[in-house]
């Protein structure tokens, strides 16, 4: 069966077929046919399909709608035939991101605005650099952090720029390198109570009436001039000698120097501790003028303290200020009078008719295990009678205040009302030197520690201060208040014996890092620290004398010297040369 093409128009004058062409036979024919309108169109012309042979119509009807829409309206064949010509599996890829969620409320107010290029453009380079100023003033703020207080604690670190409290020199050697975090780890408990080799000096009873002292009726402070205290290091402690030699212990320090070493990861600042290993012995000492003689102030604090020694609120002028107010306070608040508690041994740093201060030096021993035990000269400041009849010792230390803008807190408007603030700012800004105070009464034996809040008269005088008022408190009871372990403590003390003790014999020197929560061991020559020291003259019996022979020699000659000295002052003063020798004398 043929396929029959049909009767085709052919026009002379153009492209197309031409306007008189009969309509086809399919579309009906006749004047009916001859009505239907037809699309003109030129070359230019974007035309759709003609024919889609890939739809399956349901009918003929369909088909000859879709036949007519697709050769009359050509508008309308991108939309609606296109469309539905398309196969139901094809999926075109949107590549889009998805809408972001409106942050701030409905996404619609904002789009009701109009948006200018330009200020949109200002906006966010204002953002930008608001941004940069935020990000600098953080790291500002992070770098003085760090300058502070402890990473650990501190919270933070030093200042890269910080000095150690000691010289580093090229030919000492560094043999131990501990961090502080190995530190939190250990744990010892020692088993036996402490006891009392001997106990020297004397002591005054506390006035009572101190306790009674508030910021409405505070209390000038007094200074002690005609009183000397002293801060003897180990080596130079007669009775630490005697009882070296009697092989009392192998290990001998002062309550200063061990509560260093207790309270080493709580220190932001440097300190330096010389050891000496002698024999089967070991001395912890302090150098003169050592970091350890000043006491601390803002140690741990957020905000640091000016580095211009000048500056009255500087770091340096600040530890000598609060170590001259711990002394005045340590004496004043005691009942001067007549009565006081003797030891066994008068004070063994006090020369005949000198007035020292009220201390009780108690030389305790405690045992590390069967082969090492330590003995530390331990210090009291004063006595008090308790309701039993019985004798209670005390520590006296005092804090002080230098400038309420700095520390955040005025003492003379919250002592009153709001203690627990008070002394929460002091556990945060002097978290160190409250910690080493806890533990020299805890190794003293003290019954009670009493703590006075000293300030200034005016932020700007740090001549005159004043009593604001007195708090005490048990030494283990507050231990517990500020997390401080005796276990951890006496673990420290027994890991750093226990690598003193495998070194040879020799000086050594622990320095606490200015800038890194850690500690080193160097080794230094053995007269390391001796420049300052008075060379003693040799005794007698080693000094070197000459023969008898150049004795007698010398000795003429110097009485031939001293004769003719004798008559030429004579002689000048207008006498005799006879009476030289009377001129001489008178």
């Amino acid at each position: 069966m043929g396929f029959d093409v049909g009767v085709v128009a052919f026009n002379p004058e153009g492209w197309g077929p031409p306007d008189t062409a009969p309509a086809p036979a399919s579309l009906g024919g006749g004047a009916a046919a001859a009505s239907i309108p037809f699309a003109p169109f030129s070359r230019s012309d974007k035309l759709g399909r003609i024919a889609d042979w890939t739809r399956n119509p349901a009918g003929p009807a369909a088909l000859a709608a879709a036949s007519r829409d697709s050769v009359f309206d050509f508008t309308s064949l991108d939309d609606s035939l296109a469309a539905s010509a398309e196969d139901s599996s094809f999926r075109l890829v949107d590549a889009k991101p998805p809408p972001r969620h409106p942050r701030f409320g409905p996404k619609w107010r904002f789009n009701q605005r109009p948006q200018l290029p330009q200020r949109r453009d200002e906006e966010v380079e204002a953002r930008r650099r608001e941004a940069e100023k935020e990000r600098a003033r953080r790291d500002r703020h992070y770098q003085q952090n760090r300058r502070s207080y402890h990473p650990q604690h501190n919270r933070g670190g030093a200042s890269s720029s910080a000095k150690p409290s000691v010289d580093i020199q090229p030919e000492w050697t560094m043999l131990e390198q501990i961090p502080f975090s190995s530190f939190s780890k250990l744990s010892f408990a020692v088993a036996d109570q402490p006891e009392d080799t001997l106990v020297c000096g004397a002591i005054e009873y506390y006035d009572r009436a101190f306790d009674r002292v508030n910021p409405k009726a505070e209390r000038r402070l007094e200074r002690f001039k005609s009183r000397n205290f002293f801060k003897v290091t180990t080596t130079d402690d007669p009775v630490i000698r005697r009882l070296a030699e009697n092989d009392t212990a192998t290990v001998f320090a002062t309550d200063a120097i061990l509560a260093a070493l207790m309270c080493a990861p709580r220190s932001v600042q440097s300190w330096d501790i010389v050891i000496q290993r002698v024999g089967n012995k070991l001395f912890f000492d302090k150098r003169d003028g050592s970091q350890l003689d000043l006491l601390t102030v803002n140690e741990t604090a957020q905000e640091p303290l000016p580095e211009a020694k000048e500056d009255i609120n500087s770091a340096h002028s600040l530890a000598v200020e609060a170590t001259y107010i711990n002394q005045n306070f340590s004496q004043q608040v005691l009942l001067r009078d007549d009565e006081k508690v003797t030891f066994d041994e008068p004070n063994p740093f006090a020369s005949e008719g000198e007035e020292a201060a009220s201390v009780g030096y108690r030389y305790r021993r405690w045992k590390l295990d069967d082969e090492i035990s330590i003995v530390a000269r331990c210090e009291v400041h004063a006595v008090n009678a308790d309701p039993g009849g019985g004798r209670q010792f005390l520590t006296l230390n005092a804090l002080n205040e230098f400038d309420p803008k700095i520390t955040g807190v005025d003492w003379r408007q919250k002592l009153e009302t709001q203690r627990g603030a008070v002394l929460a700012t002091e556990l945060k800004n002097n978290a160190n030197k409250l910690a080493r105070w806890t533990c020299q009464a805890l190794l003293a034996g003290a019954d009670m520690m009493k703590l006075g809040y000293v300030s200034r008269v005016h932020p700007r005088d740090h001549y005159n201060h004043t009593i604001l008022t007195v708090m005490g408190y048990k030494p283990r009871d507050f231990a517990t208040q500020i997390n401080l372990n005796t276990a951890n403590m006496w673990g420290i003390v027994k890991s750093i014996v226990d690598i003193c003790m495998k070194f040879e014999e020799g000086k050594y020197v622990l320095v606490k890092d200015p800038a890194k929560p850690q500690v080193r061991i160097y080794e230094v020559p053995s007269d390391a620290f001796e420049n300052d020291y008075v060379e003693e003259p040799l005794p007698e019996e080693e000094q070197v004398r000459p023969p008898s022979d150049d004795v007698d020699a010398t000795a003429e000659e110097m009485d031939a010297a001293a004769e003719a000295e004798a008559n030429n002052v004579a002689v000048a003063a207008g006498g005799e040369v006879e009476n030289s020798a009377e001129a001489t004398v008178a």
